[in-house]
């Protein structure tokens, strides 16, 4: 019945969103005024407002000042950099000229730099400061044409982004030029080249036109309806189609952006600001609920006793709310009177909504977060589809923790009735691999559909689930299929466990190297008067291994033998960006792991 219920339930697709992405500029300060701020960054401890009107200004004098220097259509044009208006002002100056423009990912390898530089051949750079500088001037030094480079901030012998802007005259010629450069600006023109994290291999350059973007603007938007007066918070990085798109959405909604210093501030800056949602990945949602988590610890008493209360209580929390009775409605109004009003200030006190992608969230978050009164929305999509196509609703009144929700109208869908892959075509979905004609036709087939290469099931109420990677899925030695990420977002429910990547292939078991939440296992450490110095030699104590065993062993009865976790190794630091084993998106690189840690792997398998 309720599956029935979603399926004549449709949410339209905006019918007045803009052709290009620039459009949304004029749009904003037409429809929500000259004034009101569009975005807002931290400059010396102050927060620094950028008004629509003036925002506006500066990007057409940064795009008169790159017609200038000879950039035109189809030109390519490089970002590297942390979140601020400027990434802003340079993305929307490059796309009115007709250029394309090529965002990097700050911390990604030294080799994904010149790989990405020297593919994507720039014609002008963009760097944050002399940090970034450092790490591509040699790239660009041996580049057969060098690319010009500006700078957000102060760097020796290169000119400012500022001084770009101040050096632009502006008259009636030059305002009529930067106009005809926009009139010769298509939908389908490709707008931006993002090149892929390579969790698998070398980045591919994927292109999205401004006709994918603002797809992605029109059928993901209706599925959140808020108005304009919300602020929200910004972290996760522009470089990702993720953030960027979601961006788009908030200058059609007139939301205003704020972008916070670093992820050691987020939860500082977002009591400051007062957002009412924000989006994230789960890696930060997990890291905020453990600080929670926590502060509870070191309570006392009774106070520590009504806050474990509480949040056995929010774990048992139905998000769907088809099995919530009377005596539990009780119990949990208590919960948020005694605890979880805290909770809610700690976020400043208005957040109505969190939106989650990137990657699988626990389950039990949901439901706690829910619990909460701090919904959590996840959606599901890749950069090469713009990227949301699938999202769980608050126009619907559909979160179902485990899911990814329903299908965006942007897209049709499809699942492989042999290997389960999900297909999808549309609107949404890329124009092509830059430069690479064969991935193309390997990834988008002849009847168009681009083959996602995740593994998922709709559920009985019509929502869809993931349920693997196809490239992640091996075989043991018996010839099971076993999908490493199915077993991994279950273990990582426990508190114990920060992060998994599940071994076996080819082999006779399944194994995992574990990174320990060290933060949970040192008050465990301390509870049980376990002494330790470093983590090294805390993951070596027979008590934590044991403890470990039992983790292990609670949650592989949620899987068939063959997919049993067997033997175990726990890690002593955390998988890090800067070591190559994790994407900027927070998602592992399995191949850099197993390479990492091959004789660690090998051993668990030793007879």
């Amino acid at each position: 019945m309720e599956k029935e219920k979603n399926k004549k339930k449709v949410v339209q697709p905006y019918a007045d969103i803009p052709p290009r992405t620039f459009d949304l500029l004029p749009r904003f300060v037409e429809k929500y005024g000259k004034k009101k701020t569009m975005f807002a960054c931290k400059v010396d401890g102050e927060w620094k407002k950028y008004i629509s009107r003036d925002f506006v200004k500066m990007t057409d004098t940064i795009s008169q000042g790159l017609i200038g220097l000879g950039v035109g259509k189809g030109d390519r044009v490089a970002v590297i950099s942390n979140n601020c208006p400027q990434w802003n002002m340079v993305d929307f100056a490059v796309q009115q000229v007709g250029a394309i423009l090529v965002p990097i990912y700050p911390t990604v390898r030294q080799s994904d730099f010149e790989h990405i530089l020297n593919h994507a051949d720039p014609k002008i750079v963009f760097v944050e400061g002399s940090l970034l500088h450092n790490k591509v001037k040699g790239i660009l030094d041996a580049m057969p044409v060098r690319p010009k480079e500006f700078a957000f901030n102060p760097v020796e012998g290169m000119m400012t982004l500022r001084g770009l802007m101040v050096s632009v005259k502006i008259d009636k010629k030059s305002l009529a030029n930067l106009q005809a450069h926009k009139d010769a600006v298509k939908p389908e023109d490709v707008a931006t080249i993002i090149y892929t994290s390579g969790t698998l291999g070398t980045p591919k350059g994927v292109m999205l036109t401004h006709y994918n973007l603002m797809s992605c603007v029109a059928h993901y938007g209706p599925h959140y309806p808020v108005p304009s007066s919300h602020k929200v918070v910004s972290f996760l990085p522009l470089s990702h189609i993720y953030e960027r798109s979601v961006l788009f959405t908030h200058l059609f909604l007139g939301n205003s952006t704020y972008y916070v210093e670093n992820f050691g501030t987020i939860m500082r800056d977002i009591a400051d600001i007062k957002p009412e949602h924000f989006t994230t990945v789960p890696r930060v949602i997990e890291k905020v609920y453990n600080g929670i988590v926590r502060k509870g610890d070191k309570l006392k008493g009774m106070k520590k006793r009504i806050f474990l209360w509480a949040f056995k209580l929010a774990e048992r929390y139905d998000e769907t709310e088809k099995k919530i009775n009377r005596a539990y409605r009780f119990k949990l109004k208590w919960a948020n009177r005694l605890v979880f009003k805290d909770v809610r200030k700690a976020f400043g006190g208005r957040l109505e909504f969190i939106i989650s992608g990137g990657a699988s969230l626990q389950p039990r978050l949901v439901r706690l977060f829910a619990a909460m009164n701090i919904p959590i929305i996840e959606g599901y999509g890749l950069t090469e589809t713009s990227p949301v196509i699938a999202t769980n609703s608050l126009a619907l009144g559909i979160i179902k923790a485990g899911t990814v929700g329903v299908p965006c109208s942007s897209v049709q869908f499809k699942i492989d009735p042999e290997s389960g892959e999900i297909l999808v075509k549309g609107s949404a979905v890329m124009k092509g691999y830059y430069k690479d004609e064969e991935q193309t036709k390997i990834a988008i087939d002849e009847e168009g559909y681009f083959h996602t290469g995740d593994i998922g099931e709709f559920d009985e109420d019509g929502l869809l689930k993931i349920t693997g990677r196809k490239k992640e899925i091996f075989k043991d030695s018996m010839g099971k299929y076993i999908s490493p990420a199915l077993i991994e977002n279950r273990f990582m429910e426990s508190p114990f466990i920060s992060s998994m990547m599940v071994v076996g292939e080819n082999q006779k078991f399944a194994a995992a190297l574990i990174v320990p939440n060290f933060e949970h296992l040192k008050v465990w450490c301390e509870e049980n008067h376990i002494p330790y110095t470093t983590n090294a030699e805390m993951i070596k104590v027979k008590a934590v291994n044991e403890r470990y065993r039992k983790e292990v062993d609670t949650y592989n009865k949620f899987f068939g033998d063959f997919e049993k976790v067997k033997r175990f190794e726990l890690l002593d630091h955390e998988w890090t960006i800067e070591d190559g084993e994790m994407t900027p998106s927070l998602k592992i690189r399995r191949k850099a792991i197993a390479e990492h840690y091959k004789d660690l792997i090998d051993g668990m398998f030793a007879e």
